[in-house]
């Protein structure tokens, strides 16, 4: 698919969950999808309840060790879940900047934001592939299964690069793939924005990390992820009759990762 075809898909796909009563990728996650992938109950009693919306797939900012008055910036912010844990752990010395590309989804974190009463919080609206933040200005990056969303993941980990401070830190959860989806999947509108088919090969990915200019890039643990999880049931039927005894297979393709990596130190 086309670059701006993709955006225009993810924007009214998640500009739609956002403004569903009962907000979700379209995918057969159980409900209790949020503690399974790392959140804590304690954690999502703490933020406002409209905040969780299900679409993650780690918990980067358990990840983090995150330092009073650092700076964050959260790649793909959605209703704030991940932006106001971070607020909590830098305190009103620090700051998080959320970024996300679809307006209702600022909207929703920023009437979050107010219930929550959070004064180091903002949201921007921007797309991460040009992120609204200005050179050297974030201690840490974080995003939660939105960077498989880009169609220019290459120019993303570019300006995450520009935007982290000297020895700044980049932890990412994100789904990636081990072995290529057959094209039916990569083609399906459902399956992108379920997280699926704009996921890119691991070894690719991490590559892409590297050549951005980031060091001690290490994926600190994976987890196969059943492509039926990730899936509209809708999607999962017609796999189903399509590709038969090789749907199977797919099961060992989709991998949820937890991603570190350093921006050097000026010498």
């Amino acid at each position: 698919m086309e670059e701006e075809k993709i955006r225009k898909i993810v924007r009214e796909g998640y500009s739609n969950i956002a403004k569903a009563e009962k907000p979700n990728c379209g995918c057969s996650c159980d409900e209790n999808i949020s503690e399974n992938i790392g959140y804590s109950r304690s954690d999502l009693d703490s933020v406002p309840k409209g905040a969780n919306l299900g679409l993650g797939c780690g918990n980067p900012v358990a990840l983090s060790n995150l330092k009073i008055g650092e700076i964050v910036v959260d790649l793909g912010s959605g209703g704030g879940l991940d932006c106001f844990l971070a607020a909590k752990k830098v305190g009103l010395e620090g700051k998080i900047i959320g970024i996300d590309m679809t307006a209702e989804m600022i909207d929703k974190a920023r009437n979050n934001c107010k219930i929550g009463k959070y004064n180091n919080v903002e949201f921007r609206l921007g797309e991460i592939e040009n992120l609204p933040v200005a050179d050297n200005t974030a201690d840490v990056i974080i995003s939660n299964c939105v960077i498989n969303l880009s169609p220019d993941k290459k120019r993303v980990f570019k300006e995450s690069y520009r935007i982290l401070k000297p020895g700044g830190k980049l932890l990412i959860s994100d789904i990636v793939l081990q072995n290529n989806l057959p094209e039916l999947i990569k083609q399906s509108v459902q399956a992108y924005i379920g997280c699926v088919s704009g996921a890119e090969l691991k070894t690719k990915y991490i590559g892409l990390i590297k050549k951005a200019g980031f060091n001690q890039v290490k994926i600190i643990s994976q987890t196969y992820f059943p492509i039926k999880q990730m899936l509209s049931s809708a999607t999962s039927e017609l796999l189903n009759k399509k590709l038969k005894n090789d749907f199977l297979k797919l099961n060992d393709s989709v991998i949820s990762v937890k991603i570190f990596a350093k921006k050097p130190k000026l010498q």
